[in-house]
């Protein structure tokens, strides 16, 4: 690591090691949530909104078969967790990642990232003596139309607007603007909006999928169901959150998961 070096951070780590994770199967379904898993899931983005977001056809099979019961509970987390323009989305409801964990777990994103990056930046500095930007991503989608940057989830870096939820993803994805992955977080704050966007690109794909992009992905490789992937079944898989950058240069650090 050396002066000036740019460190990517995925999201979903700094939730899963600070212990900021729920069991959906100790969720309680409301009528609402359960229409939507059934109706809005099955039906409309099943039917519907796939199509006009341009959804690959496996992912359209998958939505209109949209498990009721595990479906209901996610989508109940998401309303109390992130309101319902977030609980309309088709997956990565305000942030909410089921990929990659146990179980029926899910992680929920840090509630303040810029905090996170510092006390990592900090200690960083602390133990190696450089000074380092730490940058923390989220491999969901922002959208750009030149100037203007649309995150369908809350992001605390500047000049993105996270506002819409539902209604930027649906936006963003019909009309086929720029994605790249949401930059959460910068510390300190010396990346431009465009630097870090093109980072958190970069560092999605630097850093990989690990067992899967999504929870189905992640069950149809072990061959089990939704809530039946085990720690061992992921221990068994590399996972790479870390992505040490230099400037035209990047490299990936792998660290174990717990």
């Amino acid at each position: 690591m050396a002066e000036g070096d740019i460190l990517a951070l995925s999201e979903k780590a700094i939730s899963v090691a600070s212990g900021n994770i729920v069991d959906e199967k100790k969720v309680q379904p409301t009528f609402t949530s359960k229409l939507l898993a059934q109706l809005w899931m099955r039906i409309i983005w099943g039917h519907l909104l796939g199509y006009l977001c341009h959804l690959k056809t496996p992912t359209i099979q998958r939505l209109r078969n949209y498990p009721n019961i595990e479906g209901a509970r996610h989508k109940q987390l998401a309303l109390k967790k992130a309101g319902l323009l977030q609980a309309l989305r088709f997956g990565s409801e305000g942030g909410i990642d089921a990929s990659n964990l146990p179980y029926s777990y899910v992680s929920i994103p840090p509630p303040n990232p810029t905090e996170a990056a510092r006390r990592i930046h900090e200690a960083v500095l602390r133990r190696t003596g450089k000074n380092v930007t730490v940058l923390i991503v989220d491999s969901d989608k922002t959208y750009s139309l030149r100037s203007i940057h649309l995150s369908p989830t809350k992001t605390q870096f500047p000049h993105l607007t996270s506002r819409g939820g539902f209604l930027t993803y649906l936006l963003g994805r019909m009309l086929k603007l720029k994605p790249r992955s949401t930059p959460k977080a910068a510390y300190p704050p010396t990346l431009t909006v465009e630097e870090a966007l093109n980072l958190a690109e970069k560092a999605h794909h630097t850093l990989g999928n690990g067992a899967g992009k999504t929870a189905w992905d992640m069950a149809e490789r072990f061959n089990v169901d939704l809530s039946s992937v085990t720690w061992e079944m992921l221990c068994s898989i590399k996972h790479y959150p870390i992505a040490l950058f230099r400037r035209g240069k990047p490299r990936n650090t792998e660290t174990s998961r717990h």
